[in-house]
């Protein structure tokens, strides 16, 4: 099971993020073929944002056949081998890329300073891993 997180800052629609995150998920690993997602009154309360919102990502993800609502069970992911188009991964890193130097301008930190410290991370990570 993931845990769903909402960005209001960002943007982007509440259902729109939850469908990004659920279609992530699928193709990460995180969420399985079969695996019962929480019900659209249970996620709604915990995300704290109206059903209608939930009810719509889950109804685009069935149009999609990527979720499948049995009626009395629950929904599920059908995912069907949900792989990211590289157009989608792209657009998804850029986003996260933009957000992140948003963030970090605000703070006065240059693009500059983020890289390096991307890259001595890196770095100390590939060290510690030997």
């Amino acid at each position: 099971m993931i845990t769903f997180i909402l960005d209001p800052s960002g943007g982007t629609p509440f259902y729109r993020q939850i469908i990004d995150q659920i279609k992530f998920g699928i193709a990460s690993g995180n969420l399985k073929t079969g695996e019962q997602l929480p019900t659209v009154r249970a996620l709604a309360v915990e995300l704290k944002v109206n059903l209608n919102t939930i009810a719509k990502a889950y109804k685009e993800l069935e149009i999609l056949s990527i979720l499948d609502t049995q009626q009395g069970s629950g929904t599920f992911i059908n995912a069907n081998g949900v792989v990211l188009s590289e157009e989608e991964k792209q657009k998804k890193i850029q986003d996260i890329c933009k957000q992140f130097l948003t963030v970090a301008y605000t703070y006065g930190f240059s693009k500059e300073d983020v890289i390096a410290r991307l890259q001595n991370d890196n770095l100390n990570n590939n060290l510690n891993n030997k």
